[in-house]
């Protein structure tokens, strides 16, 4: 654990946060009386920011209206009933 003084401090709080950052626990002093700690956190979550994407993701107006004929063969829905798997069709099972 290193100490500082609260002059020296200053100037280079920069310096030391990286350093407790790091895992380094730092005393500040006044006078050479131990006045504060500086350690590292643990265990903190990253803080939740509702609505980060808004302006970054666009959703169509059609994104849920039925798929074309050519996209409904791609994916492999291209019996009469689209919830009914390859399988059951090819077996005639339901």
């Amino acid at each position: 654990m290193g100490t500082v003084n609260i002059r020296e401090a200053k100037p280079h709080l920069s310096r030391l946060v990286e350093q407790v950052a790091a895992g380094q626990d730092i005393l500040i002093a006044k006078a050479g009386k131990p006045m504060a700690k500086l350690v590292p956190l643990q265990g903190v979550k990253p803080e939740i920011r509702f609505g980060l994407l808004k302006q970054t993701i666009r959703v169509p107006e059609d994104f849920d209206a039925p798929l074309t004929g050519h996209a409904r063969r791609a994916l492999g829905d291209d019996g009469p009933f689209p919830f009914e798997s390859r399988r059951t069709r090819d077996t005639g099972r339901r």
